[in-house]
């Protein structure tokens, strides 16, 4: 039998400890997706929006999964941070099944309707059958995501980032060789473009979630209760449900948003589709600094949140928020520095270089606000305050950015440009909302585990 690990003395691991095997996986997950863009980028442009296209519809059904996978990551680190470790594997077992049976429903609408919502979406007919080809066959087999995305939250919660991002460089890989196989026909295999990014993608995410199981049984101390997951406290899915609905409303919220934002630059055009692809791919670059430090205090906030170290809690979060907004504007400013080298890698049409590199350069403006957002929001998740952020991020994003987005973009005709500076009003916004709500300490009161004292 495979060697169990205790689990890790989160509380006293520092934010940079958890942080950086994070950043890596991020990056890398990053990297998957812009390895499809860059591989389809060298078959043709309009692959390239076809895939974003739908890959657009893809993210709200992945938000959908995610309610489930933020909600066991923040009481497994209040179960552990409260020694409860018996409640801890409870909720993994709870959510495993929980986001298994959803992911099946979701893989069956999107199998089984997925040409309807291209059409929803108002997309160029040129881009239709490439777009429908990749959306069945990932949106098909989305249910492995929706498993992936559990299981890798409930071994990051143990304080295993690292083992996280070794199956993640494993995927990565996989994806990679099976793109090259499979776009261009390498070595006798068949040429199938868009399908053959598809199949490479499932093939890849298959493969990372059985490394991620045998890494869950393995490293954990103890037996998870599989055999009693009817029988287990119906407390565990109210809790989950409990965090997990209102953190995926903001996602889903934003997704949407996003949904109706594509919408609106697919009536400009293929060229306007492709530069916004192109762009935020180079963009995710520079957020996904923020991104892991805000995950790595998410951690350390709710493990603080379970052992009632409150104070600690709050300094932790506002002490994240010094390197999160340094890195990653100063990552916007290479980034755009470099814009044409970088975007060079992907196209030589030079209408989509000259309007992707404008809004690269916005990005500066953009990223310490969306800092601000991500690291503030998460710590408010993990602390159980998570109704706030819905509420006001409903009101940001429909409020500001899509409204934004068509009156300047689409009415007063400044197409992309418009649309970015309703991004920068929205993180800015909401930003400075979501750090006003940490510095009033209401979130103090918020917490899912059961207190017998108040904090002080």
């Amino acid at each position: 039998m495979a060697r169990k690990i205790n689990k890790k003395d989160i509380g006293k691991m520092s934010l940079f400890a958890l942080t950086w095997p994070l950043f890596i996986e991020i990056l890398l997950h990053m990297l998957m997706g812009n390895a499809d863009t860059l591989m389809l980028s060298q078959y043709s442009d309009n692959s390239v929006a076809a895939v974003g296209v739908s890959n657009q519809i893809l993210s709200i059904v992945i938000v959908m999964f995610g309610f489930i996978a933020t909600g066991t990551a923040i009481l497994i680190a209040q179960h552990l941070g409260a020694k409860e470790q018996r409640e801890a594997k409870e909720v993994a077992v709870v959510s495993i099944l929980g986001n298994l049976l959803f992911g099946l429903v979701l893989s069956l609408v999107l199998y089984f309707y997925g040409r309807m919502f291209l059409q929803l979406m108002g997309i160029p007919a040129e881009l239709m059958e490439d777009a429908y080809i990749y959306l069945v066959i990932v949106g098909g087999f989305s249910f492995v995501q929706a498993i992936v995305m559990t299981v890798g939250a409930i071994i990051r919660s143990y304080g295993f980032t690292k083992d996280s991002m070794y199956v993640t460089i494993g995927m990565n890989l996989l994806n990679v060789l099976g793109n090259y196989l499979f776009i261009f026909g390498a070595f006798g295999f068949p040429e199938l473009g868009v399908k053959g990014v598809a199949i490479s993608t499932i093939v890849s995410r298959v493969i990372g979630l059985g490394f991620l199981i045998w890494l869950m049984l393995r490293r954990v101390e103890g037996t998870f209760p599989f055999k009693r997951v009817f029988t287990l406290p119906f407390q565990h899915t109210k809790n989950l449900l409990t965090i997990g609905i209102p953190s995926a409303g903001e996602h889903l919220a934003y997704n949407t948003s996003q949904f109706f934002i594509t919408y609106f630059i697919t009536k400009i055009g293929t060229e306007a589709l492709t530069a916004k692809v192109y762009t935020q791919n180079i963009m995710m670059f520079v957020m996904l600094f923020s991104i892991a430090i805000s995950q790595g205090t998410q951690i350390l906030i709710g493990h603080m949140i379970g052992a009632r170290k409150y104070e600690d809690a709050y300094r932790r979060c506002l002490n994240s928020l010094k390197p999160a907004i340094i890195i990653s504007l100063g990552a916007a400013i290479v980034v755009s520095i470099f814009s044409k080298q970088l975007l060079g890698i992907f196209t030589d049409n030079q209408a989509i270089l000259s309007v992707s590199t404008t809004l690269i350069f916005l990005t500066i403006l953009l990223e310490p606000g969306r800092s601000i957002n991500l690291v503030v929001i998460n710590s408010l998740r993990a602390a159980g305050d998570v109704r706030f952020p819905v509420y006001m991020g409903i009101l940001s994003m429909w409020g500001v950015s899509v409204t934004i987005s068509y009156v300047l973009g689409i009415h007063y005709g400044l197409g992309l440009i418009g649309v970015w500076i309703s991004f920068i009003a929205d993180e800015w916004l909401r930003g400075i909302i979501m750090l006003f709500r940490w510095k009033s300490r209401v979130w103090m009161n918020k917490t899912f585990m059961k207190q017998e004292e108040q904090p002080a």
